[in-house]
Parts: C-alpha cells; structure tokens; sequence
C-alpha cells in the first residue's frame, strides 16, 4: 500500500448492550472493528442521557489502547430543517448534547443526517434555518470538540442533502464552518441516484463530493450493501456484496484518493441479527480484502 493512501481504519456501528464499555469493547473486539460508531441514546427519541462516567472512561480508554477512532450517530428524528419549531428545538438541543458527549468520550465526529424541509417550496427556508440555529452551535464549540458530520440522506421527503452536490449550498448555509465535515453513505447514495454500481460510478461520485466540498471534508465513510435499485429514495441496508450495489464498487471506494485515511464503520445486518450470511465481522474482513488485493496489485 503506498504510503500516499494509507490503509483505512475499517469498523462498525456496534453493539452496546450492557453499556459503552461492557458491551462496546467486547463486541469490537469479537468482529475485529478499528473503528467504532455508537449511539449515546435511543437512536428513536428525543431523551437527553447524561451517561455514565465509568462506563464512559473505560470506553474511552479502550478506544485509545485499540488505537481505533470513535464516532457517535445523532438520533434519526434531528431535523434542523423541519417546518415545526418543537422539532428544530428537540434537534439543536440533540446535535449539542451529542457534540458534548462526543467531547467527553474523545470521539472524532458526530454525525447527523442532513434533513428535510418536509414541506413544498420551503428549501430556502430550510437552509436559512441551518444559518439561524445551527451556526451558533457550531461557533461555540471548544477545540476540543469532534466535528459535526453531515450525512447525506436517501432522498426522500424534501431531503435537503441527497446527491453529493446537494452538499455545496448545505454547507454554504453553514459558512463552511472548519467543524463541519461529511460522512459518506453508499447506500444512501445509490439510493439518490447515483451509480455506484456502474464501471467508475464510484470513482465519479467520490470525485463529485471532493469537488463540491473541497479536500479534507470527507471524515467518514458508512459502507452499506443496498437491498434496492439505484435511485430508488429507498434506505435498506444489506450485507455487501448480497445486495445491488455489488462489491466491485467498494474496491473502487477503498481505492480512491478521497477515502486515504478515513474511517469507514459498516452497518450492514449484524452478528446478533439471525442471518447467517450476514455479520459485521464477515463485511469488514471482505473490505479488507480488498484493500490487501489493490496493495498487492499495486
């Protein structure tokens, strides 16, 4: 592997049950994950849970012994863009209390999905949100803080970020704020339309994204098989390689210049899910095979 694209850290969105530590680090350890993606919360409701010191010094520790990064996901109900204003309340307050614990716990980043303006013609109204609520949040972070990872979504409803282009005036709207940086999610990509699948369509888009955003934005990767077809607005993750996305297109991802470094952390169907061809362990072992084959092709 040349030293100009570095190996990426390859892990999951893993297990918790019994807490950060008691669970988390013996589920990473199980499917050998080198990087770990984690809800601080019920990823369902808007509950604020302040954690629990122990749990959380221990997790911390053990991320830093592994030498594996750290990220936390946002509840799937954060929605800055919604129409009604208890939601946007209930999101800012989500995205800042993730960012603290996020602080607390070391971690990288934290992503949120971009949102949706829900409603006809409101996508101005939308990003002028973002401005108005968000900004502040994100100019009164510590240096300490990780960054705030905008995922792009499926597409549906009003997406107010869906292709990779959809990222420039998102981030426009943000001021490009230095803590924002973006978590790239096949699924949802193939899902918006673009064809990953295609000879070069990863290549292309992940050329897309660096164009839009710029170098060094992209800070993390979600490497999600589709059970759909491209540019179906659909969010249905599937084990790789046994959906339509197909695992050439994720040889192309691991060898572009814009994944060198960067985490990626599947959450495919797990080890706990019943499917005996599915399992964390089973696709980071796959992605890692690839990237041994570019390194020995290379």
């Amino acid at each position: 592997m040349s030293l100009l694209h570095p190996a990426p850290r390859i892990g999951a969105q893993i297990q918790i049950k019994g807490g950060l530590a008691k669970g988390g680090l013996p589920y990473t350890d199980a499917v050998d994950a080198r990087a770990v993606q984690v809800f601080v919360g019920n990823p369902r409701g808007w509950k604020l849970t302040p954690g629990n010191p122990e749990q959380d010094a221990l997790f911390t520790a053990g991320c830093t012994d592994r030498g594996i990064p750290s990220f936390i996901h946002t509840p799937y109900l954060v929605n800055v863009g919604s129409p009604t204003e208890a939601t946007v309340d209930q999101s800012i307050a989500s995205i800042a209390h993730n960012l603290r614990r996020g602080t607390q716990l070391g971690c990288d980043g934290v992503v949120v999905h971009a949102g949706s303006a829900v409603g006809e013609d409101r996508y101005e109204a939308a990003l002028r949100q973002l401005h108005e609520r968000l900004l502040p949040v994100l100019d009164a972070l510590p240096d300490s803080a990780p960054r705030l990872l905008i995922e792009p979504t499926a597409g549906g409803g009003k997406s107010l970020a869906a292709t990779v282009e959809d990222l420039g005036p998102y981030l426009a709207a943000l001021d490009d704020h230095p803590s924002v940086g973006v978590c790239f999610d096949t699924c949802h990509a193939w899902a918006a339309g673009h064809d990953l699948a295609a000879p070069g369509g990863m290549t292309a888009t992940l050329d897309a994204l660096v164009d839009t955003v710029g170098p060094g934005r992209l800070a993390l990767v979600h490497a999600n098989d589709s059970l759909d077809d491209c540019g179906s607005k659909r969010d249905r993750h599937t084990t790789i390689g046994a959906g339509s996305i197909g695992v050439a297109a994720f040889a192309e991802l691991l060898a572009h210049p814009a994944t060198a470094g960067v985490p990626v952390v599947v959450e495919t169907p797990s080890e706990l899910d019943g499917s005996p061809s599915a399992g964390h362990a089973r696709d980071i072992a796959l992605l890692r095979s690839l990237v041994r084959e570019r390194a020995a092709a290379a």
